[in-house]
């Protein structure tokens, strides 16, 4: 039997080997003079086969685009540990509406109901499941039964078949949860004019509202993040007449953020016995000063909701009736507490923020000029460029304070920025150092304080500054 022989490399061509050591010789010269002037020679072109280069395809530049969009804000905190709410139960699953490896459908089911309240967008084109919400309200005594919310699709400017969609979602959501239509609240985020895939939730809803946990907030706020980079939340404790009561709320939010009612997703749960009149007028009051009182990049949603629910499991001697109980006075301040922290995550989180921006205006005509001033600062994208690039240029803030079309002495303009007086009686300050102020701009948390010297009013309002990053996240979102 033959022996299989190892396979060796072929041995060196003698007449091969001095052939190159030839050229290699003839070549040295030309490779030192070319060196001297600073220069390379090209290596021949029977070093090394020619290669053609490698085009980027469509799927690794789909997966770059991902990676960017995905990438954590430099303002992000950590999700904060949510307790159970009694009578609040959660879920979340991979629907698949839009994204592919992770959970993108989000139940909240209160088995023994809850009273509700909300705020919704004031846009002119709100999405169907904004409509559907707000008829929900628009019944005596409102109740809720479970929340619904999908990202990835906006399910807005849909027409008949958004509605439909949403009463299909409606329809299979009481038959798992064993409650009227009516009680079923949905909220949809993501892009604008797509159909809604109906089956995809549908199919999923008596599972997850069976397997809904009390503990799953962290799930649940990752569940309905868009363009988001960490999932949002925050807790609070109130006392009501001597009762410990909790509140827990998630949002979502990271562009097209502007102050009109609500500028966002964000769901609150509190075990408070607390009649649904009464949340409503709570949550109104708590809205200016946080969800209103925010912009990332002046342009509000279809879709911007705000849903509070209080399921009444903590017990107290005599019920609340009444907005001005004196006993609801811790509890009102918790809650706009909480609802402040959750719009300034959402502020932390603008699309590609590295700043986040406090906008102080005062000595307005007022309140609401004040408001004025601020937001023309706050949306102003020379000033928010300004601020990404670590310049202190007020001058960009001056012009920003008399487009807002508000009275403004300008001989008594003072402006500060992160505590340096930059310019005073209409001037630049006469104590202002450049680098002092250029300094101060590397902080990752920036205050515009502003006093335009005609009245009391005072506002402010929280932004972030305005990057590349934004414009790339943006340019790419549907791709």
């Amino acid at each position: 039997m033959a022996r299989r022989r190892r396979k060796r490399g072929k041995a060196a061509d003698p007449a091969a080997t001095s052939r190159a050591a030839n050229m290699q010789q003839a070549l040295d010269p030309l490779s030192a003079l070319l060196k001297g002037a600073g220069l390379r020679r090209s290596a021949p072109e029977t070093a090394a086969p020619k290669t053609k280069p490698k085009r980027k395809t469509a799927k690794r530049a789909a997966a770059n685009r991902k990676a960017a969009s995905e990438k954590r804000s430099p303002l992000a905190v950590t999700f904060s540990h949510l307790p159970v709410i009694p009578g609040v139960r959660l879920g979340a699953v991979a629907a698949g509406i839009k994204y592919r490896g992770r959970r993108d459908l989000m139940v909240a089911h209160f088995p023994d109901g809850a009273t509700v309240a909300g705020v919704f967008t004031q846009s002119k084109t709100s999405a169907a499941p904004v409509d559907w919400c707000r008829k929900a309200l628009d019944n005596d005594d409102p109740e809720a039964r479970a929340l619904i919310v999908n990202a990835g699709n906006a399910n807005a400017f849909t027409g008949k078949a958004g509605d439909d969609a949403v009463k299909e979602i409606a329809s299979a959501t009481a038959k798992a949860a064993g409650c009227r239509q009516r009680d079923i609240y949905i909220c949809s985020t993501g892009v604008i004019g797509e159909p809604l895939p109906v089956s995809k939730i549908t199919s999923r809803l008596s599972s997850m509202v069976r397997g809904a946990s009390p503990r799953a907030w962290a799930t649940a706020a990752g569940a309905i993040m868009t363009t988001d980079t960490f999932p949002k939340g925050a807790t609070r404790t109130a006392v009501i007449d001597g009762v410990e009561v909790k509140i827990n709320g998630i949002a979502k939010g990271s562009g097209m953020i502007a102050p009109d009612m609500a500028t966002m997703l964000s769901f609150i749960f509190t075990d408070a016995p607390i009649p649904s009149d009464v949340l409503q007028s709570l949550l109104l009051l708590g809205v200016r000063d946080s969800f209103n009182a925010i912009t990332v990049d002046s342009d509000t949603s279809t879709s911007d909701t705000v849903l509070c629910f209080a399921t009444g499991q903590a017990k107290l001697e005599r019920p609340i009736t009444r907005t001005g109980d004196r006993r609801l006075s811790d509890f009102r301040k918790k809650l706009h507490d909480l609802m402040q922290g959750l719009a300034l995550q959402i502020v932390r989180d603008g699309e590609g923020a590295t700043k986040l921006v406090k906008v102080v205006v005062s000595g307005a005509a007022s309140t609401a000029a004040a408001r004025t001033i601020a937001l023309a600062i706050a949306n102003s994208p020379l000033v928010k460029t300004a601020i990404a690039g670590e310049d202190p240029n007020w001058g960009r803030v001056v012009m920003a304070v008399g487009k807002s079309g508000e009275a403004a002495a300008r001989d008594k303009l003072k402006i500060t920025l992160n505590g340096i007086r930059v310019a005073a009686k209409g001037q630049v300050d006469p104590d202002y150092v450049e680098s002092q102020a250029a300094a101060a701009m590397k902080e990752k948390e920036i205050t515009i304080e502003v006093d335009v010297g005609v009245g009391k009013g005072i506002s402010t309002i929280w932004t972030c500054d305005l990057t590349q990053r934004y414009i790339a996240i943006n340019a790419d979102y549907r791709s």
